[in-house]
């Protein structure tokens, strides 16, 4: 098949084309500005009358004051935590911006909430950037994966929430980058990616199917050692009052949709916003989940280059979980790293660099476009990785037979 050769004549990576960089360049200049706009006109960060702007990250700041003044388990009592989101805020506001997580991460949230909230809110955005470009850069191999890193859409949407994908994007694309040769340290990261559990569903099949237990033990040692720690800072109690609560988050969020399933950039919010009752949305849910699980596995399993399954896993592990929000997409930018570093060294196949261009727009429309959109980016992306694991399957066929 034809490709377009992005490489010198020894082989090496050659610098991103000056439309590429063009394009690169305005985005992170429209996010800079968009920050920049809605801060000054009171919409991100303060609000006109002086209190905080309500996000996201507002349930990562009460959580961690609950903590200090010796509460932990009430993080997850909803009228408690609200009550403590107001005090954050300076202003009551409508809705709750709920604490799901485990009470592993109960220790990032009552370091930052030693500060003010706003100082709080730029620090973890701001602090947790560096790592996520850091961790691209490794995928792409040189100082051209920050650029991209930064240019990526769903960057602008992390900011402005104030959430955690520049974390969970920076801990599932270390692990990728680690694996090959620091197992252990790949290990400790995808361990630490426990605090959202459910975008590391496919990494435990992954590496049982392809022999990887140093990194398979070095993470369940990591998890085991957060919990027991969780554990001893904040007590058993919290530790009952975060499962218990995983059915009430459940009912509220994907059975009743109360953030709004438009926001739900997954198969099940896909099937919900078109009315689809919810066991059959289930369904088409786990049948994906499923699907992407065997193909993934059985990608590891092969002889393809480890680009490609790590682009695989990035893209199947986004597919395979129900509860998926833009700022999550974040993670979208491993795969598209690794698929952008394979077109670098090999050449782009016709339509690649269109069809990149054309998940990065669906990110980009999503505030305007209330739906979906990121499902279809992800999609589009996995799409692109299919492709090129079955030309290699066929490659490899077509030489074994000869």
């Amino acid at each position: 098949m034809a490709v377009y050769e992005l490489t010198d004549r020894r082989g090496t990576a050659i610098p991103l084309s000056r439309p590429a960089e063009l394009t690169c360049f305005a985005l992170i200049v429209a996010h800079a500005v968009y920050l920049a706009a809605s801060y000054l006109q009171g919409s991100w960060l303060i609000a006109p009358d002086g209190g905080g702007v309500p996000t996201d990250f507002v349930s990562v700041w009460a959580a961690g004051r609950l903590v200090l003044e010796g509460h932990a388990a009430a993080a997850y009592d909803w009228p408690v935590h609200k009550a403590m989101e107001v005090t954050a805020l300076g202003h009551p506001f409508a809705g709750y911006f709920g604490w799901h997580y485990p009470p592993t991460f109960l220790f990032i949230a009552a370091a930052l909430s030693l500060m003010p909230y706003t100082a709080a809110y730029v620090l973890w955005a701001f602090g947790t950037f560096p790592a996520y470009l850091v961790a691209m850069r490794g995928i792409v191999g040189d100082r051209t994966g920050y650029f991209l890193a930064a240019a990526f859409p769903a960057v602008l949407c992390n900011f402005i929430d104030g959430q955690n994908g520049f974390l969970s994007a920076a801990l599932f694309g270390g692990t990728l980058v680690l694996l090959p040769r620091r197992p252990l340290l790949a290990g400790v990261l995808l361990g630490l990616l426990t605090y959202k559990p459910h975008l590391g569903l496919l990494f435990p099949i992954v590496l049982a199917a392809s022999g990887r237990w140093k990194t398979f033990g070095a993470a369940s040692v990591t998890a085991a050692l957060m919990a027991a720690a969780a554990w001893a800072a904040f007590g058993v109690e919290t530790w009952q009052a975060f499962i218990g609560n995983i059915g009430h988050t459940s009912e509220a969020f994907l059975s009743d949709g109360w953030a709004d399933w438009a926001k739900l950039q997954s198969a099940f919010g896909l099937a919900r916003i078109l009315g689809v009752p919810e066991g059959l949305a289930w369904t088409a849910q786990i049948v994906l989940a499923l699907a992407v699980a065997a193909a993934v596995t059985a990608l590891w399993r092969s002889r393809a280059r480890y680009e490609i399954k790590a682009a695989a896993l990035g893209a199947g592990a986004l597919l395979a979980t129900p509860y998926l929000y833009t700022y999550d997409l974040v993670v979208l930018a491993v795969p598209l790293a690794y698929l952008f570093k394979l077109g670098r060294v090999h050449g782009f196949w016709p339509g690649e660099m269109p069809a990149i261009g054309a998940a990065c727009l669906l990110i980009l429309i999503f505030p305007f476009v209330k739906a979906p959109v990121g499902f279809a980016a992800v999609l589009v992306v996995a799409a692109l990785v299919a492709r090129r694991a079955l030309a290699l399957r066929k490659e490899m066929t077509a030489q074994a037979s000869a």
